[in-house]
């Protein structure tokens, strides 16, 4: 009982800024560490939601345009920015045209370059776009859910997938996993997110759902192709596509259906 809910603080002192009592970073500690992970996209949501519905209460509401703007920095001011971190410097690496090696330097780099800025600039004009074609509550729901997706999702890729390297924070996560545990309690976890999803609305569920497989696969082939597996920094990289994604999806959804 003592290495779960040490696996709890770790992983939201680890992917979050909510305080939570300090726990060792052991093996014990960290072999379920990861079950946890979708549990803070979980309160990313729920602020997202409770948010976007006090923007929406008729005409004493803030309205579209501070709904957008703000619910596209609540991830980030709950993560901390760990995950657009990992997004800047995938972008500065898969723009270097670098051999494996060499990308995997400037994911270590920790100077970003013109590449990564231009993909944070685009990320949030992106993600704001999609938040301000949001006008039902069924629409915020369903971007709620695509918090614990994704993370359920990465950490499903820690288990699943090649590390590029035994090193970093990536790898001690995944070595010290319960593998079988993880991959049961995550997909369980996404399984239940997908059929919420499509309960809520059946067509733009679906869409999200189909997206974030897309993103999730492609994330795959990308990592084993130019990186030779995933790191740290790619698991944020992917964790950034899939929200923006779903975003965009469940947005579209909203004008064209």
């Amino acid at each position: 009982m003592k290495s779960i809910i040490g696996g709890f603080f770790i992983t939201f002192s680890m992917y979050s800024k909510i305080p939570v009592p300090k726990a060792e970073w052991s093996r014990k500690n960290m072999k379920y560490a990861l079950c946890f992970f979708p549990l803070v996209g979980l309160v990313v949501g729920v602020l997202f939601v409770a948010w976007g519905w006090l923007c929406f209460q008729g005409e004493h509401g803030p309205g579209t345009l501070p709904f957008a703007l703000v619910g596209a920095v609540i991830p980030v001011i709950i993560t901390g920015g760990i995950h657009l971190d990992g997004l800047l410097d995938t972008a500065d690496a898969l723009h270097s045209y670098e051999p494996h090696e060499r990308k995997l330097e400037i994911l270590k780099d920790p100077h970003v370059g013109a590449f990564g800025v231009i993909a944070a600039i685009c990320y949030f004009f992106l993600y704001a776009a999609g938040l301000a074609m949001v006008r039902t509550r069924s629409q915020l729901l369903l971007i709620g859910l695509g918090f614990v997706i994704s993370r359920a999702l990465s950490g499903m890729s820690l288990v699943w997938f090649p590390a590029a390297k035994k090193e970093g924070t990536l790898y001690s996560f995944a070595s010290a996993a319960d593998r079988r545990a993880v991959r049961i309690v995550l997909a369980v976890i996404l399984a239940l997110c997908f059929i919420g999803a499509v309960l809520i609305q059946p067509v733009a569920g679906a869409c999200m759902a189909l997206a974030a497989m897309w993103v999730w696969t492609y994330y795959y082939y990308m990592s084993v192709k130019r990186f030779g597996g995933i790191t740290g920094d790619l698991a944020g990289y992917f964790l950034c596509l899939c929200e923006l994604a779903g975003v965009l999806v469940v947005g579209l959804a909203g004008i064209f259906m």
